[in-house]
């Protein structure tokens, strides 16, 4: 089994009809336009659009799909958060581009499996949420609501391989694959200076925040760090980032407040969010960083980190 990826067009999973169109953070008018806009432009494209009242696009088969014999949830939330940063007269622009290229692969059919998944093959972070669940059953999560997925790039399009027997592998020899292959990805780095507290940002590849899956060869061959004692702080909110602060003094308070900030900034405004949470990771051990509570004005460190940072001062 696959599940393709145009980037940015997606395919979502879920068909609930609900009363309000909740396309964040895009206002409701704005939500409003986008629908219209896209119902319009996914037509011209030869795709049959009818809005599902959430956050979705319902594609239905016919002359122009020869290939598609059923109903297609096509996910709007990583377009408005494209449209989103831009203009109101770039999204027609915007908004063809992204129908263009779901057509385009419409059109060609479901992906071929890896001829050389030795080769190709890249372990990619995607919320447990978007794959379909007969596949995710006992499935480890890395984190909670994010699971490691075999996937190859190819001309900006990702494809998540989700029957590693399409290829001759098994789920356990395609992960282990695919993590090698990730581990040879260059990283692209700055560094964020925060009151004294540098923070590594990872980006420019959509792959940036798997890399948090080996997180150890970014800390060895990135930061030039191993085994730090006190370990790091690590964030991923959105496919396309990584933020990393090694732990040496009391400069992680100023370190975790700016992560914190970027983070939930990212994982509420960028295409493929992942986690808004950030990570303390010690000894190969991820634990949550800090409270986790809907109200953002009420977050606190763990009693874990709480008691590290005592120890610092």
């Amino acid at each position: 089994m696959t599940i393709h990826h145009p980037d940015p067009p997606e395919r979502a999973p879920g068909n609930q009809r609900r009363a309000r169109c909740a396309l964040p953070p895009l206002t409701p008018a704005q939500a409003a336009h986008l629908v219209q806009l896209a119902v319009s432009v996914a037509g011209e494209h030869g795709l049959r659009a009818t809005f599902d009242g959430v956050d979705s696009l319902i594609l239905k088969p016919g002359p122009s799909l020869p290939g598609l014999d059923s109903d297609l949830i096509a996910g709007l939330t990583n377009l408005a958060r494209i449209v989103a940063t831009e203009h109101a007269h770039r999204w027609p622009h915007l908004v063809n581009d992204h129908f263009a290229c779901l057509s385009r692969h419409l059109r060609q059919g479901p992906p071929s499996p890896p001829t050389d998944p030795a080769r190709d093959l890249l372990a990619r972070l995607v919320p447990t949420s978007a794959l379909p669940p007969a596949w995710t059953a006992g499935t480890p999560e890395f984190l909670p609501g994010l699971l490691a997925v075999p996937a190859t790039q190819d001309d900006g399009v990702v494809t998540l391989h989700l029957d590693p027997s399409d290829y001759g592998m098994t789920r356990a020899e395609a992960i282990d694959t695919a993590l090698a292959n990730l581990r040879r990805r260059p990283d692209d780095l700055e560094y964020a200076d925060h009151e004294g507290a540098m923070v590594a940002v990872l980006s420019g590849s959509t792959f940036a925040a798997s890399r948090a899956l080996v997180l150890d060869t970014v800390l060895r061959e990135t930061l030039h760090v191993e085994n730090p004692p006190y370990g790091v702080l690590v964030a991923l909110p959105a496919r396309n980032l990584l933020l990393v602060h090694v732990i040496q003094d009391l400069s992680v308070l100023p370190a975790l407040a700016v992560m914190l900030t970027i983070s939930l900034r990212t994982y509420a405004t960028q295409p493929g969010p992942l986690t808004p949470w950030i990570h303390h990771v010690s000894g190969g051990t991820w634990a949550p960083a800090t409270t986790q509570p809907a109200d953002l004005n009420a977050i606190h460190l763990t009693p874990a980190l709480h008691t590290l940072t005592r120890s610092l001062s």
